[in-house]
């Protein structure tokens, strides 16, 4: 996917940026100079207590299903765990003589958590696995005991976690004059953002000495010196110690005069959700906005701040009564009085959405309709957005924001997708993403959430799934593994960016809000102006800051002209991101092994694939949308992580959870095909393996480290020393003379593949056949592979325009991509040639209409109503006239075409014995179907086939009918465009159709 540029300066910026510094607080062993006790055994020697992380799950249960070292598993589902601390259930178990156990965790209902398909080590004592990582301590530990009368001293201690990255953390401590508690100490709480605290008594002491650890081994010991903390409350933030100190935690109270308490305040429930509205304050102290608190419910008490007359808080408990009392805040922050409390009782939920099953069918069936989702059909003004480029990129002046369509506008013309005859739909990207200029989808932010910008009430993502389904068609959904946003993912790791917020760039930077989340379509009320919150700055640096020679100007300036200093844009070299979730890289060398391992663009933070953590927070993420009922991935960048990873991790994983939700039919159709992008015209790209597309459909043929890091690199070194001439070969979509025969799919690694190489030659049709027939036995199973013309990113031979050879150059790419081997795919508008010639891309640097993603609803409005697919039983409007087009009449009748002819969608093939520049037959057996399709296709030129099976044969195009009694049938070229399709007549289910609908200006 080539992405857009955003609104500063890119790899200029990120390549000033010096290397990464790590901090030295962090040590791999304690080094105090105290005497550390050795860790007492377990409660015994055979027992292990497993504590496991709830918030991150939705489970309303837990089980742990497990099995010593060396024993046998308990049965599926496991043993129920139980509620231990807040966030956190437990269970402990005996292990006999074993020291250690594999184990899993599920819900008891059929969702796992294994994780990503290894299992969890776990040994014995206390250990901790939250979102994917595995620790010793006891995050319910309570160490405090009564005083009594003697009046014990009790120390709270707060700890940062902003700089360490800890997800696990343990303080370890002696009160001055006792002992020390046993390695690795006793679990923190969450506090908040970045602060954890633990509570202990002191007994007769008044102070204590504590390091810091992650429960795996990595310690702050303060340099080896321990820290040295006082009773009351203590900080400890970048190994400095502030006693007495202020919670971290707690909100300020004002000491001046605060506001009037607002009026009139009123609470009106409606189903699950309430909306609170006031009088604004009368006094003249300058209210910027109003603290809300909630009581009532299992869900306790909630306060917020919203900076309007008008709050809605949504997702509540069904007929629970809640109350609401509201607070101006000024400008300083002070408070008022109450207001009087307002009263709402909720009715019921609305019933949710179905949850949606994939159709399951073999998607070879099903040619593909690819819709960039906010630029195809807006069905919803009111969740459009602009963005903070709107004015500037010129979209402002044509009325037309970034974000525009959306589900409901695609839900609405369906009809117009299935009456073209496409069956399957291709959207782009649907996390919540975040940047400047994201309508596409490739910057995520959120991977587990929807991107509000684009569901709208009655049009959720779910809708969507279960609309199309409804009406037989399929949704491929994009999916990106490689890279967040810049701002890093949310829930794994986002970093924090300090520019400096001097004269030039006060406009720029946001003032931070903490008490707004970022979600695309709210607008932060404290700016009144961003949707984003995005950019931390700071007069000076700040405490915690990572990034290396913060505020240092550098060489460049902005198209502004201001000056750039460092750190202000996230980079991989800033020291913003740590290794465990991202790589601190710029790709060198595009063909070289550190394009799967190196940032390809400085808005697009490239994950660190081969670490666990980011494995679980993907795959967690994905399985959502599997659970949604998709029908499969199309994944974006797919080269740029290694195949290895692919294949021990993400694919595995799909299948396993396809199969687990819907069975074994259904994940062996879920079709995942990635973009593997080689925009070179030859077999194997520049000679190199790892970077051409038939590679990833391979298994791995050797064994290589445990390590997913060192086995990406042992991979890509003993490929390339095999070379193209040692690579594994498929005879899976050809002929064996005139005969099917079942497919070998062994060795196929689960991911299918765009195909690149037809794409950049289909500057005429003839050159993208030659080229792609020439890769097919490098493939595991090129019957499977994308066929398109152009796309988002580019047009044939790496054009940056969208494909302009002429309506004739058109019909005949058509004729050959629905007849030859492939799943044919048509991005949007193309059937009407929509912005032939027009710059695919060009960021914020021109308005979009004048762009190949340029809006298309203009070319949709009306009504559409299709009878079935290639059938349209109603049209008005636009859309009628759009349906009327020549290149969608062609589509439809080669649809219809496909359709009825299994060969030419499942089909091999073999020109052996033809002559024809476009010519090939083509033959799909099924003996549990009893399907048998024979057929004989030439585009454009004449052909004769010899060695064909004697019979009847009837041409799909015009109805001719030949018998061939001598092996051998001679057509005549149907001229530029069009085609004939033979099918031989073998009666029964597998007779001949005869011509099938209506002549065109094509195929006649």
């Amino acid at each position: 996917m080539r992405r857009t540029p955003t609104r500063l300066l890119g790899r200029p910026l990120g390549a000033a940026l010096a290397a990464t510094v790590m901090l030295g607080l962090l040590t791999a062993v304690p080094e105090s100079p105290r005497t550390v006790e050795a860790a007492p055994a377990a409660a015994s020697e055979s027992t292990a207590t497993v504590f496991y992380y709830t918030k991150t799950k939705n489970w309303t249960a837990h089980r742990l299903h497990y099995a010593p070292d060396g024993g046998s598993w308990t049965t599926v589902p496991g043993v129920v765990m139980e509620a231990a601390c807040t966030d956190w259930v437990k269970q402990t178990v005996s292990l006999g003589s074993a020291a250690g156990m594999a184990a899993t965790f599920n819900n008891g209902s059929g969702v796992w958590d294994n994780n990503a398909g290894r299992n969890y080590a776990l040994g014995t004592g206390n250990i901790t696995v939250k979102d994917g990582v595995v620790a010793h301590s006891d995050p319910c530990a309570d160490t405090g005991t009564d005083p009594g009368p003697g009046g014990a001293h009790t120390a709270s201690v707060y700890y940062s976690t902003a700089t360490v990255g800890w997800t696990t953390v343990n303080l370890h401590y002696r009160p001055t004059g006792g002992a020390w508690t046993a390695v690795p100490g006793v679990g923190m709480e969450a506090a908040c953002t970045g602060w954890v605290k633990k509570s202990v008594d002191l007994g007769s002491a008044t102070t204590l000495q504590a390091a810091f650890n992650n429960g795996n081994g990595v310690w702050d010991n303060n340099n080896g010196s321990d820290y040295t903390l006082s009773e009351g409350l203590s900080t400890v933030k970048d190994r400095k110690v502030t006693s007495a100190a202020k919670d971290p935690c707690a909100a300020e109270t004002p000491d001046t005069e605060a506001p009037t308490a607002p009026a009139k305040v009123t609470a009106d429930a409606d189903g699950i959700a309430v909306v609170l509205t006031w009088d604004p304050s009368t006094d003249d102290r300058g209210v910027t906005k109003y603290q809300v608190t909630r009581t009532g419910g299992t869900r306790g008490t909630m306060v917020t701040d919203v900076g309007s007359t008008v709050f809605s808080d949504t997702g509540l408990e069904e007929r629970t009564a809640y109350t609401y009392t509201v607070r101006a805040l000024d400008a300083a922050g002070n408070v008022s009085a109450a207001s009087a409390a307002a009263t709402a009782t909720t009715g019921e939920k609305p019933a949710a959405p179905a949850s949606g099953k994939p159709l399951g069918t073999d998607p070879r069936k099903d040619p593909i309709y690819f819709v960039l989702t906010a630029r195809f059909e807006d069905g919803d003004t009111s969740n459009n957005r602009g963005g903070s480029q709107h004015t500037k990129s010129g979209n402002a002046t044509n009325n037309d924001p970034m974000f525009r369509g959306d589900f409901k506008g695609l839900v609405n013309k369906l009809d117009y997708i299935k009456g073209l005859g496409m069956s399957a739909v291709w959207i782009t990207p649907v996390v919540l993403n975040r940047s400047d200029y994201d309508y596409h989808g490739y910057h995520g932010y959120d991977f587990y959430e929807v991107d509000s910008r684009l569901e709208s009430a009655g049009a959720s993502y779910q809708d969507l799934i279960n609309a199309a389904h409804a009406k037989g068609m399929k949704i491929y959904q994009d999916v990106v593994y490689n890279h967040s946003s810049r701002w890093g993912a949310k829930g794994l790791f986002t970093p924090k960016a300090y520019g400096v917020r001097d004269t030039q760039w006060s406009w720029y930077y946001d003032e931070k809000n903490e008490g707004f989340e970022y979600d695309g379509l709210t607008v932060e009320p404290k700016s009144g102006k961003s949707y984003y919150n995005g950019d931390l700055w700071s007069t000076a640096e700040p405490s915690g800051n990572t990034c290396v020679n913060w505020g240092t100007p550098t060489q460049y300036t902005s198209p502004e002209g201001y000056r750039i200093y460092n750190c202000q844009w996230p980079s991989p070299t800033s020291g913003m991101f740590p290794k465990a979730y991202y790589h601190n890289c710029w790709i060198g060398n595009w063909e070289g092994e550190d394009s799967r391992s190196c940032w390809l663009h400085d808005d697009l933070a490239d994950f660190n694939t081969e670490s666990t953590p980011v494995q679980n927070y993907l795959i967690g993420a994905y399985n959502k949308y599997i659970d949604m009922g998709v029908d499969g991935f199309r994944v974006d960048t797919a080269v740029h992580i290694p195949r290895t990873t692919w294949n021990r991790r993400f694919l595995p994983a799909i299948q396993e959870r396809v199969t687990q939700r819907f069975g074994a039919g259904a994940a062996k159709n879920f079709f995942v095909f990635g973009e593997v992008a080689a925009f070179v015209n030859d077999k194997w790209n520049r000679g190199s393996v790892n970077h051409s597309a038939q590679f990833y459909t391979w298994k791995e043929r050797k064994e290589y480290s445990a390590d997913d890091g060192k086995a990406a690199l042992e991979m890509y070194d003993y490929e390339q020393q095999q070379g193209t001439g040692s690579q594994p070969t498929s005879t899976n979509a050809f002929l064996n003379g005139n005969t099917y025969h079942a497919p070998d799919h062994s060795k196929f690694s689960g991911m299918n593949v765009i195909d690149m190489r037809m794409h950049m030659n289909f500057g005429d049709a003839g050159n993208a056949y030659s080229n792609g027939k020439d890769s097919d036995d490098s493939y595991n199973d090129a019957t499977y592979n994308v066929v398109y013309v152009d796309s988002h990113d580019y047009g044939p031979n790496k054009s940056s325009e969208r494909y302009a050879g002429g309506t004739d150059a058109w019909a005949e790419n058509m004729s050959l991509m629905w007849t030859f081997r492939g799943i044919p795919t048509l991005y949007y508008g193309s059937e009407i040639e929509f912005r032939a010639g027009k710059k695919i891309d060009c960021g914020p640097g021109c308005p979009l209409d004048t762009t190949g993603r340029a809006y298309f609803g203009g070319h949709l409005a009306g009504d559409v109503k299709a009878s079935d697919f290639s059938k349209v039983s109603s049209a008005t409007g636009a859309v009628a006239d759009t349906l009327a087009k020549p290149l969608v009449k062609h589509v439809q009748r080669l649809n219809e075409i496909r359709r009825a002819v299994p060969a030419l969608q499942m089909g091999q093939y073999s020109t052996e014995g033809i002559s024809g520049s476009m010519a090939y037959k083509r033959r799909y057996t099924d003996a549990a179907s009893g399907t048998d399709s024979f057929a004989l296709v030439t585009v454009s030129g004449g052909a004769t086939y010899t060695g064909i099976p004697n019979g009847t044969y009837k041409d799909a195009v015009t109805g001719d009918t030949r018998v061939v009694t001598g092996g051998t049938l001679a057509v005549p070229a149907p001229g530029k465009g069009n085609l004939r399709v033979y099918v031989l007549d073998l009666g029964g289910r597998n007779a001949a159709p005869g011509k099938i609908g209506t002549a065109g200006a094509y195929l006649k």
